[in-house]
């Protein structure tokens, strides 16, 4: 495998920033010209998507999560924040089991912590026909629908997440494929402080996200206004507010009920 990130380097400790599925390293860029301050943020496309190679198989978590260490690894990280969004969070969190000796902080964005007969739903559905669908149509097409239907996002967001989609190998949603790993096993095994964060209409809801603090005491959730499932892409500003907050003090909870937006959010 080759792996292909982009980072904005200094003498600061290093963060890195998994997308989720159809993204890139680049849709994280809003949010990190906000932390690259105070982080040096490393940005990697997971295998099948961008400009990482894209074999014919090998896309479940293990195989990303493997990734994301060898890279780590590689890099000669240690004292990283690891931040994951959506499929990137639940490999964040896998990853996190496996190397959190080198780890001084765990982010986990509305994480794809799926119920076994949610994921059997989703992998039945036709994710995988409308990815095929948008290739078809090209960058324009896609371009003006997807401004039209996220008004409240930048345009560069937009840009960027279009031109990501177009970049990821249909092979690649056979991370879709169930079982995940037991989220409920990976929570109760992190040893680093973690910060679960969710928007309006997440998939990890308000009593699930208590059901997890039950779990490892280590965890703290906070809950950002006005953000859907694509909550990088609706809120970059407080969400990196949000991801600085992981050095401040004890572990505490911010878990706050919000009434959702109308509106349908994507799973990933």
């Amino acid at each position: 495998m080759t792996i292909s990130y982009l980072r904005t380097g200094g003498v600061m400790p290093p963060a890195m920033l998994l997308h989720g599925l159809m993204g890139s390293g680049a849709g994280w860029t809003p949010v990190a010209r906000l932390l690259d301050a105070e982080l040096d943020v490393v940005m990697p496309d997971a295998r099948g998507h961008g400009r990482s190679n894209a074999p014919a198989s090998g896309y479940r978590y293990l195989d990303l999560a493997a990734d994301v260490a060898a890279l780590v690894q590689e890099l000669g990280l240690s004292h990283l924040v690891l931040i994951g969004h959506s499929m990137g969070a639940m490999t964040a969190a896998l990853t996190a089991t496996q190397i959190g000796r080198l780890l001084r902080g765990l982010v986990l964005i509305d994480p794809t912590f799926l119920s076994s007969e949610r994921q059997l739903e989703v992998y039945e559905s036709d994710v995988a026909e409308q990815h095929s669908h948008a290739l078809n149509l090209g960058k324009s097409a896609l371009l003006e629908d997807a401004l039209t239907r996220h008004t409240h996002r930048s345009r560069e967001v937009v840009e960027l997440q279009v031109e990501a989609r177009l970049n990821t190998s249909p092979a690649a949603l056979d991370i879709l494929r169930p079982p995940n790993p037991p989220y409920r096993e990976l929570v109760s095994a992190l040893e680093v402080p973690t910060l679960l964060v969710i928007g309006d209409k997440p998939v990890v809801t308000p009593d699930m996200a208590t059901e997890l603090c039950k779990l490892n005491p280590r965890l703290r959730v906070d809950q950002i206004d006005d953000a859907g499932h694509g909550l990088p892409f609706d809120q970059p500003e407080r969400l990196a507010q949000t991801i600085l907050t992981l050095r401040a003090g004890p572990a505490h909870r911010r878990l706050r009920t919000r009434h959702p937006r109308s509106g349908r959010s994507p799973v990933y």
